[in-house]
């Protein structure tokens, strides 16, 4: 303990120091009380029954005080004048941002400036910036830290609990941004524009938004050049690490690419602290009519907007900023009429609407499509279920239709299988039949062969009995014997086509076309034996032999 104190001497510790860097950092420029609403908002409701405002505070605000008094020792903080009130105005070293840009996990090159002789005026405009980061953040007090606390001041914290949430983290703010339409970030030129506030916090819906304060010194026309600055920013093209040419605040923000033909810039919010002689109600009208080419959408048939190359702008008061918050609907966005929510008012509801009507009305038309396919096949189906019943078999006996199995048994397969012997009869009738001829089928004699049968001899089955070609009358058993192939070889007789009676008439009128028959061919051959041969002499008859 005594290591500690001879470190840090005025007791502070290392979750207050963190409180001081965090928010120091992320401001650049605040008071003891700033630093304590943002860092520790618990302290706010524990020390509520001290007698006096200034006393409250004082308790409320000793120990970042004291942290801030042993960071001064160390060269990390200091003392940068005082406000209009008389608060004293703290700020980092380059020492301390250093330190700071740990604690924010931020570069240093992001860190920015010391901010060194911001309270020489009184600070007002770095105040009213500080007031808009706590009014967007609406930090929660810490229940856990409030467990030993009287129940009214649980009761009270438990009702800021309960409030509406804010935006982001202090570490998702940072402040005197440069957006340079000429040079880079770090080295800015000329023309370009400097955010008071740049917020990212994706978590809550806000991927990138610009803020400006105005403590309402500033004239329509000088608000107006301030954007116009901004939208030349914006149009800024740069190449990226990959080669390519993006949006030069691209290469810095990660924002979620829009659809093509509407991809808005970056929306800009306007707060307005009423502590200067102009009034917002006169001037935002005006600003509406100056910056109109800069917000204004073009209006599609379904009564939604496309912002492509646009920039949201929107306008609020702080005071309702500090009362409602970002979910309360205080917000004014330059074409619309009526307040909306912060998310509300830098979005498009009307074409988020508008894409889920559409979305629906895909869902319907095509779940509208599918039952008409499913009709038309089912009717498809009804009609091929009719056309195949009106084909079914009648059963010639009894008159009853066939049954699937009977109609599939008796429909032709292929060239060697057997043909049903009743496929005019039902499985009952088919069954009588049978039972009819059955004595008969005792009888010795052979039967007439059915189509396919084949016999003992045949190298492969033969599809039917053949027929004369001459005649149409059946092969005898004898006849297509002969006439059968044996194996790959034709068959041995000369004309396997024609039956035995038509094969010996072809032969009689083959020999009759000659002019010879079977008798006079064996009266002349009898006569050719009965004639003996001459005997020549000479050598004529000797080369004749």
């Amino acid at each position: 303990m005594a290591g500690k104190r001879k470190n840090n001497p005025a007791g502070s510790t290392n979750t207050y120091r963190g409180d001081v860097l965090r928010v120091l950092g992320a401001l650049k420029v605040a008071t003891t009380d700033q630093i304590q609403r943002i860092g520790a908002p618990h302290l706010t409701f524990r020390h509520a029954d001290k007698e006096t405002p200034s006393k409250r505070k004082q308790a409320r605000t000793a120990s970042h005080t004291a942290a801030l008094s042993d960071m001064r020792g160390h060269g990390l903080s200091e003392n940068g004048g005082s406000t209009g009130t008389g608060d004293a105005l703290r700020n980092l070293t380059p020492k301390g941002l250093l330190a700071a840009s740990y604690e924010l996990n931020r570069p240093v090159t992001e860190m920015g400036s010391t901010a060194r002789g911001a309270g020489s005026s009184g600070a007002s405009h770095p105040m009213a910036v500080n007031e808009t980061v706590i009014a967007m953040l609406r930090p929660k007090p810490n229940m856990a830290r409030l467990a030993v606390d009287p129940p009214h001041v649980q009761a009270a914290a438990q009702a800021a609990v309960d409030s509406p949430d804010g935006i982001g983290t202090i570490a998702s703010y940072w402040t005197e941004v440069p957006l340079p339409a000429t040079g880079t970030w770090n080295a800015p030129g000329k023309g370009g524009a400097q955010a008071d506030i740049v917020l990212t916090a994706p978590q809550d819906g806000v991927p990138l938004l610009f803020i400006e304060v105005d403590n309402c010194h500033e004239t329509a026309e000088e608000l107006a050049d301030k954007l116009e600055k901004y939208a030349r920013f914006f149009k800024r093209k740069v190449k990226d690490t990959d080669g390519k040419e993006r949006p030069m605040w691209r290469t810095r923000w990660t924002v979620p690419e829009g659809r093509y033909g509407d991809e808005p810039h970056p929306p800009v919010l306007l707060v307005f602290n009423r502590i200067g002689e102009r009034n917002p109600s006169l001037t935002v009208p005006r600003l509406m009519e100056l910056t109109r080419h800069l917000w204004q959408g073009q209006r599609l048939p379904g009564g939604h907007h496309l912002y492509d190359r646009k920039i949201p702008i929107i306008a609020v008061g702080l005071n309702q900023l500090r009362e409602h918050g970002p979910a309360g609907p205080v917000f004014a966005r330059f074409g619309r009429s009526g307040p909306q929510t912060l998310l509300e008012a830098i979005g498009n509801p009307r074409r988020e609407a508008a894409d889920a009507r559409e979305q629906e009305e895909a869902k319907a038309r095509a779940a509208a499509y599918q039952a008409e396919v499913r009709r038309a096949a089912q009717e498809q189906a009804a009609k091929q279920a009719a056309e195949r019943e009106a084909r079914r078999p009648v059963c010639t006996g009894c008159g009853s239709r066939f049954t699937d199995a009977r109609w599939e048994a008796v429909q032709p397969t292929n060239w060697g299988a057997a043909k049903d012997s009743h496929p005019q009869l039902c499985d009952g009738c088919k069954q009588k039949a049978g039972a009819a001829v059955s004595p008969a089928a005792d009888t010795p004699e052979r039967q007439k062969p059915v189509r396919g049968e084949a016999g003992p001899d045949d190298f492969w089955e033969e599809p039917q009995r053949p027929v004369c070609t001459e005649c149409g009358a059946a092969f005898t058993d004898e006849r297509w014997k002969a006439t059968k192939r044996v194996g790959w070889s034709p068959s041995l007789a000369k004309r396997p086509s024609l039956c035995g009676d038509c094969d010996r008439r072809f032969e009689s009128d083959l020999d009759l076309a000659w002019g010879v028959g079977h008798r006079q061919e064996e009266r002349d051959q009898e006569q050719e034996t009965a004639v003996p041969e001459q005997k020549t002499t000479g050598w004529l008859s000797r080369l004749r032999r």
